[in-house]
């Protein structure tokens, strides 16, 4: 998933364009809330990112990777940099969208093809 910056109002933090395979294919646009985590923030846009531990910090099927506006967000904790070590595609600026806060800046993310979910729940 790609999240392309715009103008941020004071209660929103960013406009995301995310193309996808299977999450949102044709792409979409959300305006992200700050406070609250990317995780969260997409799933209230119905992009249906995988969070198979129920955003407790304990899986690593929600990493994202984020392309643009990674020092915005606050430091990840040793906890999360651990699951990150186990991550598919894992590159210097992932991080697990269930943990990442979205502050004042425009982000730009991606949802890597992959997860090393075995399980995955079908609507």
């Amino acid at each position: 998933m790609r999240a392309e910056k715009s103008r941020a109002s004071d209660q929103r933090a960013a406009d995301h364009r995310s193309p996808h395979e299977e999450l949102c294919p044709d792409g979409a646009v959300i305006e992200a809330k700050k406070g609250i985590s990317i995780c969260d923030n997409l799933l209230e846009n119905d992009i249906e990112i995988e969070h198979a531990c129920e955003k407790s910090c304990a899986c690593t099927t929600c990493h994202v990777v984020v392309r643009e506006g990674f020092d915005s967000l606050d430091p990840s904790e040793e906890k999360e940099d651990d699951l990150l070590d186990k991550a598919w595609g894992l590159e210097p600026n992932s991080r697990l969208s269930c943990q990442a806060i979205v502050k004042d800046s425009d982000l730009t993310i991606e949802i890597p093809k992959y997860t090393i979910n075995m399980v995955k729940e079908i609507k």
